[in-house]
């Protein structure tokens, strides 16, 4: 972290942006996120960005702490709630190449209050093409640069004011050392032959968007999968439904409202009435007895559906089915996905990096599910997202596993 500097006159108050006791001041007004925009534009090299959200504590994924640094203009904390809109580092960093780790966490919560990169390195996604067996940016600290990262605060709740001098100095750690650690890892992918793959999957980065949630959002409660009855089921679409509404107005994480285990334990109890309801042990914690009277009314709506309007045992098909029911609905299609994995498997192997960033699993299944009628896997690689470097070396291997065949047992069946 800079070092604090003292003022050529001990009258003159410090510079806005210069450390106070190691800790560099946070951003909170519009005329000082300007002038930080401009000592910004005036710097050299990348933009280290970081942000903290209130993960576990929040309904949202906003950013509730941006931190960004560059050589020459130092590292700048800025508080996103007080100063919402932070279009002025826009502005000052058209054209700059921004350094985040694990980029896919916060581009999402960035481009919230106006931050996109228009080119950038992620380091943990670097150090996963190069292998690493742990790339959380501590461990690539400690292993790429030889120095300790201090943590400690990372699943604290970031929305609360004000922030601590320890939280701060934490979040500025964040991005002290991601300039060396790009540096490193970059030279690393070069000599290993990897930069070009590296530069395709940046750029993939820059279109990211989070997963949309779908109707069916509910089916993901923890422990469903023990529920088979319809009427079961039901209990946890309304459940979730109603969690969800109160979470979002309130702001607050789901899981602080009612946790799965809660809604999951209802469903299989279909209690009769609010008292057997708020008998479970599940009911008795706070946020769940807080709020018993939605929770009895969302059962009581789920217990008076017709059969008609209760849910599926699945929802409908919008992919390939597992893969544990292949072999039974298809053996062939099973046949080609265990050559493919094999096949990519030993690829990965050869270029050092794991098998789910040569290409992804989903990706994998669909095209062993369905191959492509014109036998184009080229084509239907690059239909779904593979990148043109992925498309090469997947492509041969690939092919060869579209043509296997089911093994024949020593009956002959």
């Amino acid at each position: 972290m800079n070092e604090r500097s003292e003022p050529d006159d001990p009258e003159d108050p410090i510079a806005p942006f210069e450390p106070r006791d190691g800790v560099p001041l946070v951003i909170e007004a519009e005329a000082a996120l300007r002038d930080f925009a401009d000592r910004l534009a005036a710097g050299s090299g990348p933009l280290a960005v970081d942000a903290e959200r209130a993960s576990g504590y929040r309904y949202g994924q906003r950013a509730y702490l941006v931190q960004v640094r560059r050589e020459g203009s130092g590292t700048a904390l800025i508080d996103p709630i007080a100063v919402p809109d932070l279009a002025p580092i826009q502005a000052a960093t058209v054209g700059v190449e921004w350094i985040l780790h694990a980029a896919t966490q916060d581009l999402p919560c960035l481009a919230e209050v106006g931050l996109s990169p228009s080119a950038l390195f992620d380091t943990e996604l670097a150090g996963r093409l190069l292998g690493r067996e742990r790339v959380s940016l501590a461990a690539l600290v400690a292993s790429e640069l030889g120095q300790v990262l201090e943590k400690g605060h990372g699943a604290t709740d970031w929305s609360l004011r004000p922030l601590s001098a320890a939280q701060l100095r934490y979040a500025a750690l964040d991005v002290e050392l991601l300039a060396e650690l790009r540096d490193v890892l970059d030279q690393a992918l070069v000599e290993a032959g990897k930069r070009a793959i590296a530069a395709e999957e940046f750029d993939a980065l820059l279109s990211f968007a989070p997963r949309a949630r779908g109707e069916d959002e509910w089916r993901r409660t923890s422990g469903i999968h023990r529920l088979r009855k319809p009427r079961a089921l039901a209990i946890v679409r309304e459940l979730w439904l109603a969690r969800d509404d109160i979470a979002r107005r309130r702001d607050i994480a789901v899981g602080r409202i009612l946790p799965d285990a809660a809604i999951v334990a209802a469903a299989h109890a279909a209690p009769g009435d609010a008292d057997a309801l708020a008998a479970l042990p599940e009911f008795r914690g706070r946020g769940a007895s807080r709020y018993l009277r939605e929770w009895w009314q969302a059962v009581a709506r789920a217990l008076a559906l017709p059969a008609a309007g209760l849910p599926a045992a699945s929802p409908p098909p919008s992919g390939p089915p597992q893969p544990r029911s292949w072999p039974d609905r298809d053996p062939v299609a099973a046949a080609r996905l265990e050559a493919a994995r094999s096949g990519l498997a030993a690829i990965a192997q050869t270029l050092g990096m794991p098998t789910e960033n040569l290409l992804s699993p989903d990706t994998v299944r669909r095209l062993c599910w369905e191959p492509p009628a014109d036998g184009d896997v080229a084509s239907a690689l690059a239909r779904m997202g593979a990148r043109p470097w992925q498309v090469a070396a997947c492509c041969e291997s690939l092919l060869a596993a579209l043509a296997a065949t089911p093994p024949v047992d020593a009956t002959g069946q």
